[in-house]
């Protein structure tokens, strides 16, 4: 029996494996290229076919490429995760989207009544960003897919970036991600990574 390797016994060729996981990286660096509208929208249009709950896909986006936008996003980051997101070409403030079970009609219609199982607004929040999460980390991937750095943030006022752009929306944010090509020195050094035998168990 020919053993295969670990590489060999997945499906993806290894250069869309190294791309996707082991040599991409979070940027903490940007070059000023943009990145297009067309990008985004390949980016969306990929990774909108990953898993949610019942298809609720909750997840927004708020795109900021503009100086004006900028300036009102600064404020309400951690201070070492500023100078990053000024030089980004673009930054994404990615949000669970708390009204989402408006959409079910549309997005599940095997259950014309879904609707109804979430009409309590705390249990529908926490749903929302439970999946709006998973769509995070699918996100990162689409960017990844593009040939573009991610650098995701969790250090920033999430109420804050709430009230000064989604007042009046049912929107929460939830990580905000720098989106651009690589710049200057852009990675700290690799960190480890724990092992399968440290991670996974039989039952």
């Amino acid at each position: 029996m020919t053993s295969v390797s670990v590489q060999d016994a997945l499906q993806l060729p290894a250069d869309v494996q190294d791309l996707l996981f082991r040599e991409a990286r979070t940027a903490n660096s940007f070059s000023s290229e943009p990145v297009t509208e067309e990008q985004f929208q390949a980016i969306y249009d990929l990774v909108k076919w990953a898993p949610t709950s019942m298809n609720i896909q909750p997840l927004r986006a708020l795109v900021v490429r503009t100086e004006e936008g900028k300036q009102r996003l600064l404020p309400h980051l951690a201070e070492g995760n500023r100078a990053k997101t000024e030089s980004a070409p673009a930054t994404v403030v990615l949000a669970a989207d708390t009204e989402f079970h408006e959409n079910l009609p549309k997005v599940f219609p095997p259950k014309p009544d879904a609707k109804d199982l979430f009409s309590d607004a705390a249990q529908r929040e926490r749903t929302a960003k439970f999946n709006a999460l998973l769509q995070v980390g699918y996100f990162i991937l689409g960017v990844r897919a593009a040939g573009l750095a991610a650098g995701p943030m969790t250090g920033f006022d999430a109420d804050g970036v709430d009230r000064e752009f989604f007042a009046g929306k049912p929107w929460k944010s939830l990580v905000v991600v720098n989106v651009g090509r690589p710049g200057e020195n852009p990675w700290f050094d690799r960190l480890p990574r724990l092992g399968y035998d440290e991670v996974v168990t039989a039952a």
